[in-house]
């Protein structure tokens, strides 16, 4: 009997690790659970490009009047009207661009992050340190600026109601700068304005992905719903993020505007020009940015919202 006994408890010793093995990979531990969702992240990036086509389609003409105030410091009044002058068939000229590179944002900003995260911590749980999830943001927001400039580029162009009848689409645009040579074509053309774009994108994807999570998963403990805490943390960070960031994008807003070498101005003397454009106030630098945070707000909370679902969901249907 003590035989038999002592039998059974070697087996059951034997078997303890093997079931909560087998349990770990059914119900997913933290780090079985990670590597799930990167096995489905494609699911994630789909989802999140796609709402961001859908975000951008309901937002342009947002985004457009926001524009004309960076570009003329108009009130929002002066832009709606200039823009109900040029007519409704106007209003969403320049519109391909955005779509375009919205859709890729949305592809690269949250792969390239999980990538970056992967390569700088060896560590397989969900709790990341925030130098890691800042550096991890920097980069993924360096990337994007790379790919994305050029569709930037050529939004702002045909965005300024100045170029109309010089650039009537975007065929003629990519023309223009066809036509310079090599170095030019990048500097002056496709790539004008990157150093500012870099900044701008590093820095708002550091600060959006060090604090977007520690906030959903405070508000997680409020017995919110459980889409709630994801679209607000989304909305919150990239709303502050944007508003942070935002004379920075006017900078990038003139610069980009700017074609030929006769309009072309450095760096330093943009700053100067879109300074003295304000009459030196830092209030009017921010015309637009009421506009700026309806746009943001549900563009960012939308796009965290279904990022988050479907990671998780995918992960756990990959575990079940």
């Amino acid at each position: 009997m003590l035989l038999l006994q002592e039998k059974q408890k070697q087996v059951a010793k034997r078997g303890g690790p093997r079931m909560e093995e087998t349990a770990g990979i059914q119900c997913g531990d933290s780090k079985n659970g990670k590597e799930v969702e990167k096995g489905w992240s494609f699911w994630s990036y789909h989802h999140g490009a796609l709402s961001s086509f859908l975000s951008i389609l309901a937002t342009f003409p947002i985004h457009k009047t926001i524009f004309r105030q960076q570009i003329h410091a108009f009130s929002i009044h002066k832009a709606v009207c200039q823009l109900h002058r040029e007519g409704l068939c106007c209003l969403y000229r320049g519109i391909l661009p955005p779509l375009m590179s919205k859709t890729l944002q949305g592809t690269l900003m949250f792969g390239t992050y999980d990538s970056f995260l992967s390569f700088l911590s060896s560590n397989t749980s969900d709790s990341y340190v925030l130098p890691q999830r800042w550096a991890a943001g920097f980069f993924s927001g360096s990337m994007e600026a790379l790919v994305l400039n050029p569709f930037e580029r050529v939004q702002n162009i045909l965005q300024d109601g100045r170029k109309n009848s010089r650039f009537p689409n975007t065929r003629s645009i990519l023309q223009e700068f066809n036509s310079y040579g090599l170095k030019e074509r990048l500097v002056i053309g496709y790539y004008r304005g990157l150093g500012p774009v870099l900044l701008r994108n590093s820095l708002g994807s550091a600060l959006y992905f060090s604090f977007k999570d520690p906030l959903r998963d405070s508000l997680s403990n409020k017995g919110l719903p459980s889409w709630l805490p994801a679209l607000v943390s989304g909305s919150v960070n990239g709303t502050l993020t944007s508003l942070m960031l935002y004379p920075l994008t006017v900078l990038i807003a003139n610069m980009q505007s700017q074609v030929g070498g006769h309009e072309v101005l450095s760096l330093w003397k943009s700053m100067q020009s879109v300074w003295q454009s304000r009459g030196r106030k830092l209030t009017l630098l921010y015309r637009g940015g009421s506009l700026l945070v309806l746009r943001a707000c549900p563009t960012w909370g939308i796009t965290t919202a279904i990022h988050d679902f479907l990671t998780e969901n995918a992960g756990r249907d990959r575990r079940g």
